[in-house]
């Protein structure tokens, strides 16, 4: 994983303000790696109903095939500073309240 510098002017130019955009982020990043656990819970689901005489090394094959998917995805933070970097991210401040 490369370490990457973010321009600070670009993240803070929607918000005005670096510690709301840093909130805005963190909390973005943990709604998307619980929708992301949510669905590795899921897709693993599947697995947990067979009994010892069922499984066979292809499920467990497909059990770490799943897992390592989900390990090679993008982090939820990097994803919420590009949704932020693109304005796809809808927040509302905290002067609308």
């Amino acid at each position: 994983m490369a370490i990457q510098t973010l321009d600070l002017t670009a993240l803070t130019a929607q918000t005005g303000n670096i510690y709301e955009t840093v909130s805005i982020l963190s909390k973005r990043a943990r709604q998307i790696a619980a929708h992301e656990r949510a669905e590795l819970d899921e897709r693993l689901a599947y697995f947990e109903g067979f009994g010892p005489e069922l499984e066979d090394a292809r499920m467990a094959d497909d059990q770490i095939r799943t897992s390592l998917e989900f390990e090679r995805r993008v982090k939820p933070t990097e994803t919420a500073v590009d949704e932020m970097l693109h304005h796809d991210l809808f927040f509302r401040g905290t002067e609308a309240l």
